[in-house]
């Protein structure tokens, strides 16, 4: 089987995992997750980042940090991984799902727009305010869609025309850009990094929250950190035990040491398979906006509209038998039990593209005999109807 994604593990991390061991720093405190905040950081063009023990507890404490309280709103697409708005509801507050664009599957500046000024209103306290539930608006959070950026400068200039803080959910974007900016420079006020198993640089687990406000970034670490206050057992508010190990810091060190090299990787298999099935009727490969340069964390194929549901699920057990590890992707939000009773907007694009993504894989180090393999095998699949 060729699987979907797995870590690639060929440098330091072994070394920088025994050095740990080593020294007996194995939890929060340890010289490599300073280093690793520092790689990560210089990597964003951020001036700080502070290292979590995920991706979605970095995203609740920079919510947290930017005032974000219960029953509140945060605006986000109904198209990401169900981490985003777990984040928020772990606030207390709401999501507001709003539909993505067709050519980068996120957030729709446009949308975004004309539905902050037709259904919200801005009180004399200075809230804005959502007409239908009388709830505040109290963050945007774009999501860095597939490693690719939002349309961050519409989007960033329609938050800061209404005062909302900017979270950008950048799982899997390390390495992107937009506009010839890294993410540091995109305006948001907190980025938000995951380092899980499947991503282009992992720490088996863990996050990071990067930013350049010294004074919010100092916040997200104290929240992070219990909230503790000095050497004594003394705690000034309710914090949160978000921290990242040493031991997971180490694994991030080694794989930053080779960031650009496996986000090439992620890009030339990107083109291959955008060559490989140019010709496949109905079919469309994963978008790629021109101003963008996507970190590719996942490659694969967008299905013609016309296969149902019922057609993928086939499709994928029958790659599967080829030994293909091909696996759709998320679920829209509004689809999730959790969530579907969140405030939204219209959502044709997002329900449009839900069934038809079809990941394939992806791994940094898939090598062109393996790309290949999978390639004939989708081609047969959808020419053969097999």
């Amino acid at each position: 089987m060729i699987p979907l994604a797995v870590p690639d593990l060929t440098g330091n991390e072994a070394l920088y995992l025994q050095r740990c061991i080593d020294s007996t720093f194995v939890s929060s405190v340890g010289p490599f997750v300073d280093r690793f905040e520092a790689l990560v950081a210089e990597a964003a063009g951020c001036a700080v980042a502070v290292a979590t023990s995920a991706g979605t507890t970095g995203l609740h404490a920079a919510l947290t940090a930017l005032g974000v309280e219960r029953g509140d709103l945060v605006i986000l697409p109904a198209f990401t991984f169900i981490a985003s708005p777990n984040a928020v509801a772990h606030c207390g507050a709401v999501p507001w799902l709003m539909d993505i664009t067709p050519d980068g599957w996120t957030l729709d500046p446009r949308l975004l727009a004309e539905t902050l000024a037709t259904e919200t209103e801005r009180r004399r306290d200075g809230r804005l305010i959502h007409r239908a539930s009388c709830r505040r608006v109290a963050a945007l959070m774009p999501v860095y869609t597939l490693g690719t950026p939002a349309a961050m400068d519409d989007l960033v200039a329609c938050a800061r025309r209404l005062h909302l803080p900017v979270v950008a959910d950048a799982a899997a974007a390390l390495g992107a850009r937009y506009r010839g900016r890294p993410l540091g420079e995109l305006g948001a006020d907190l980025t938000v990094f995951s380092f899980n198993g499947n991503k282009t640089i992992t720490c088996g687990g863990g996050g990071a929250v990067a930013g350049n406000d010294l004074q919010l970034l100092g916040r997200v670490r104290h929240l992070t950190t219990t909230a503790r206050v000095g050497a004594d057992y003394d705690h000034d508010r309710v914090g949160f035990n978000y921290r990242m190990t040493n031991l997971q810091a180490a694994v991030g060190c080694a794989q930053m040491e080779r960031l650009d090299r496996l986000v090439a990787a992620k890009r030339r298999i990107r083109e291959r398979y955008v060559a490989a099935f140019r010709d496949l009727p109905g079919t469309a490969p994963f978008p790629l906006p021109p101003d963008s340069e996507s970190a590719c964390w996942f490659s694969g194929l967008l299905l013609p509209d016309s296969m149902s549901p019922v057609a993928v699920r086939a499709l994928i057990r029958r790659l599967e038998e080829q030994g293909v590890g091909a696996r759709p992707f998320w679920k829209p939000v509004h689809r999730q039990l959790p969530y579907r009773t969140v405030p939204r907007t219209a959502l044709p694009v997002s329900e449009g593209i839900a069934h038809r993504v079809l990941t394939l894989p992806c791994s940094s180090g898939l090598t062109d005999v393996d790309q290949d393999r999978v390639i004939q095998a989708v081609r047969d699949c959808l020419t053969r109807g097999d």
